[in-house]
């Protein structure tokens, strides 16, 4: 980058917020200007159904930003909370507009993150209708790891998973008793071991190839990206 892309990227973060894990940062349909980066921690998105129950739609980690439908609507369309004890910072949507004029590079790189979020999600939801228990529980430890990679977290064949199985069910649509069944399966099969709450994969391969799990932060084309400034 750019040292004056660097500048505009810190002036997003120059308000640190931090939140206990388990804080509500953000209501659904509650009203909002802000947009957010994580600097520190996990969180997540969900959505409250009819019946009551919880739908995970999108786990964050540091780096990502947020809140971008404060760009096209005046309320929030999900519930974001703290996973771990976080450091969050929040900005005016006015200042991607000022991204998108002063410094094009950085406003496309959002739109390709932005992006990568829609095929993941899109990923997610064709899991739900048409794979097993077995294998959404695989796709899942597969892309956190995966997200925890982008975010630059030193994580390899192992990394700490930070997750209850309650909230890795209602990512995936399945029970708490229904994932931790499904894990066992996995450990059994010489798959992962979970040890110290650390997931660690020990046939990765082998999990690759029956999640058929696509890595969507490889195989980018960003030829088109304009020039920095």
């Amino acid at each position: 980058m750019t040292p004056a892309e660097r500048e505009a990227l810190a002036r997003l973060e120059d308000r640190p917020k931090a939140i206990r894990r388990g804080a509500v940062l953000m209501e659904e349909q509650a009203r909002s200007d802000e947009l957010f980066v994580v600097q520190q921690g996990m969180l997540m998105c969900y959505v409250l159904l009819d019946d009551g129950s919880r739908q995970v739609v999108r786990f964050l980690f540091p780096g990502d930003l947020f809140a971008l439908s404060a760009l096209v609507y005046g309320r929030s369309p999900d519930t974001v909370v703290a996973v771990s004890n976080a450091v969050v910072c929040p900005f005016d949507r006015s200042q991607i507009a000022g991204l998108a004029t002063g410094h094009p590079r950085l406003f496309s790189l959002i739109l390709v993150l932005n992006q990568i979020e829609r095929v993941v999600t899109t990923d997610r939801l064709a899991g739900l209708g048409r794979t097993s228990a077995r294998v959404r529980v695989a796709t899942l430890l597969l892309s956190l790891r995966g997200q925890m990679r982008q975010a630059g977290m030193d994580v390899g064949t192992s990394f700490a998973l930070g997750l209850t199985q309650e909230e890795m069910g209602d990512a995936i649509g399945l029970t708490a008793v229904h994932v931790n069944r499904m894990l066992r399966q996995l450990e059994d099969d010489g798959l992962i071991k979970r040890e110290g709450g650390h997931v660690h994969l020990l046939d990765e391969a082998r999990l690759v190839r029956e999640a058929d799990y696509i890595d969507r932060f490889e195989g980018l084309d960003l030829s088109w990206l304009p020039p920095g400034r």
